[in-house]
């Protein structure tokens, strides 16, 4: 694991070190070479005696995983020694090498392989993730906004306006002095009012013409997006649409309901879980889809492991199957 440092990192040591099939070898961070994870990572005290590792002292894996910033991995791909290569950083989730200028304004270091990755979405791409042995996990707002617009094909026109909020985690562990308690607490900011990289990604996931915003809120951990569209269907014909495409999904639920404190989506009683509920409304030919997640979780680190099982043939829910808490 390459950036176990970080909070995506945390997740997934959290993840893997209790998941039946796998043993966590390596946890690289450059910074922390030499310290025991559970001075980053307290939770995992009596969990592990595993320390940090710098990447020179890396041996042959089945699998690498990657936490890490913007250009990263992009640069250490040739380096790698595994079978399988599953990214959570940026680097390869946009296919076209003009979308990642463009986004990100700079050049990218291995452009010729952005479409070697498998998307690490199971949801929408489980038979190619089945033989992947380079898979890029998309990012927890596009995961959710994805997931909720993916069974609307045919139902809504193209352009699609999503209204997202992320808590405090989603800056990562080396956040910057906006994201400092005085300055986050109590604070709605929307500090990506155009334009935000997960725009992109959601438009190559599903298709459609995406208007993305982007609010911090004062939440820790969580992501929700709401997707505002026009349709041609009524509730009925969107609980079809959602109920014919999720069925048997294992970490899709639909939650629409007329009454009650949790009728639909809300990321605080998904925190530590899989799970990204999916709720709509319909007014005419308004079209509301609302969708929450555990930025760190689904959002992340347990999408990544969700990939793992997928793509070693192991039941899908292994390791993965805390519901969340509530109340929290």
């Amino acid at each position: 694991m390459v950036g176990a440092s970080g909070y995506l990192g945390g997740e997934l040591l959290r993840l893997l070190i209790a998941h039946p099939e796998t043993m966590v070898a390596h946890a690289v961070s450059t910074r922390l070479a030499g310290r025991r994870i559970d001075a980053v990572h307290p939770n995992l005290r009596g969990v592990s005696g595993l320390s940090f590792c710098a990447m020179d002292e890396v041996s042959d894996c089945d699998v690498v995983f990657l936490a890490t910033p913007p250009g990263v991995a992009m640069t250490a791909l040739p380096t790698l020694r595994a079978g399988c290569v599953i990214d959570m950083s940026p680097d390869f989730r946009l296919r076209d090498l003009a979308a990642y200028r463009s986004i990100y304004g700079t050049e990218h270091a291995a452009p010729d392989r952005l479409g070697e990755f498998v998307t690490g979405c199971p949801e929408l791409f489980r038979a190619e993730l089945r033989d992947a042995d380079l898979i890029s996990v998309p990012g927890c707002m596009a995961t959710a906004a994805a997931l909720a617009l993916a069974p609307l094909t045919g139902l809504i026109k193209s352009a699609v306006q999503v209204s997202a909020l992320t808590g405090s985690s989603g800056a990562g562990a080396t956040a910057g002095a906006s994201d400092i308690h005085a300055e986050r607490s109590r604070a709605m900011r929307v500090y990506a009012p155009v334009r935000h990289r997960h725009e992109a990604e959601v438009a190559q996931l599903t298709g459609l013409d995406v208007r993305m915003t982007v609010t911090a809120v004062e939440a820790v951990r969580g992501a929700q997006v709401t997707c505002f569209a026009t349709g041609t269907t009524d509730e009925k014909g969107l609980r079809r649409a959602y109920r014919t495409r999720y069925t048997d999904e294992p970490f899709i639920r639909i939650v629409a309901h007329k009454q009650g404190a949790h009728r639909l989506p809300d990321p605080k009683i998904l925190s530590g879980s899989n799970y990204c509920d999916i709720g709509f409304a319909a007014d005419g030919d308004r079209v509301t889809v609302i969708a929450a997640l555990d930025n760190l979780v689904k959002g992340g680190s347990g999408n990544a492991v969700q990939c793992l099982n997928v793509r070693m043939g192991w039941p899908e829910r292994l390791g993965l199957e805390f519901p969340g808490l509530h109340p929290i």
